[in-house]
């Protein structure tokens, strides 16, 4: 079921998933809600919980207002996760966060951490969009120069959008049929028609333009809950040295490298990824 949440002052597009009566997994959206795998969702619904996934802010059928000039920061959405899991359920919540999702839900289990009894960062940092931190392996160079090479497609133009998307998945080592779909399924749920509107969220641009300010690297030490790290092994955008480190230095987290994949959890690994998520909740009882 898909509807609209308010929380912290915010219009989230939010969609359900399993028994709204069971423990709350929130999947914070990079941007939109479906970059979260239907087959993770899914698997993790069967296994007995509430799955909510979610646009963030400036993306799907949340709060639009200007993706090129966000007026809010990285700790807002952070705030937004922690007040839709209030919002949703009494209970904390299992924070899941993929990708630039990912930021946010480190930023939400250190800021907000009595809304939340478990924490899973799947292709991830623990640095904001931007220079990296030395010690922590940066975007790889040849895939990128390939991906930043592709020219831009007309945003206008849906065809053109999820060929690109396409293109750019087959760089990365991601399924371009699926990257495809998901690019369609984006585009079919971007408010409005403006070409600035797609690309943000196609793209996730608002996230260049975000103040992520202070760093929050330092502080991982201070989560209380238990995390669980997912990582692709071949993933050339945040290669897995980054997940290694935020395993490194988030307190008895688990690390789960995903041998085959890149950027994107495939749907061959999602029944793995949603027994790990499981297993961790388990273990603390969130259900």
């Amino acid at each position: 079921m898909t509807t609209t949440i308010e929380a912290n002052g915010v219009a989230h597009g939010v969609e359900h998933l399993g028994d709204e009566a069971a423990p709350l997994v929130l999947c914070v959206g990079a941007p939109t809600m479906v970059s979260w795998p239907d087959a993770l969702c899914a698997a993790l619904a069967r296994g007995g919980r509430h799955v909510v996934r979610y646009d963030l802010r400036d993306a799907g059928a949340s709060t639009t207002v200007d993706p090129e000039a966000p007026a809010y920061t990285l700790r807002d959405l952070a705030a937004d996760a922690a007040a839709l899991a209030r919002e949703l359920d009494d209970r904390p919540a299992h924070l899941a966060g993929l990708g630039v999702g990912g930021m946010v839900a480190q930023v939400a289990a250190l800021d907000h951490p009595e809304a939340f009894a478990a924490l899973t960062l799947v292709g991830t940092r623990p640095v904001a969009p931007g220079p990296v931190d030395d010690d922590l392996p940066d975007h790889d160079a040849a895939a990128m120069e390939r991906l930043f090479s592709l020219p831009e497609p007309d945003w206008s133009d849906r065809d053109a959008v999820t060929e690109h998307a396409a293109l750019g998945a087959a760089i990365l080592g991601d399924d371009p049929a699926a990257a495809r779909a998901v690019a369609g399924r984006v585009w079919d749920r971007t408010p409005g028609t403006s070409p600035a509107l797609h690309a943000a969220n196609q793209e996730g641009m608002v996230f260049a333009r975000l103040d992520c300010a202070p760093r929050w690297r330092e502080r991982l030490g201070e989560i209380a809950v238990p995390a669980l790290v997912v990582h692709g092994r071949r993933d050339p955008f945040f290669p897995v040295g980054n997940g290694e480190a935020l395993a490194r230095e988030i307190p008895d987290a688990r690390l789960l490298v995903l041998e085959e994949a890149s950027t994107a959890v495939p749907d061959a690994a999602a029944g793995r990824v949603a027994a790990a998520m499981l297993d961790l909740a388990d273990a603390v009882g969130v259900g």
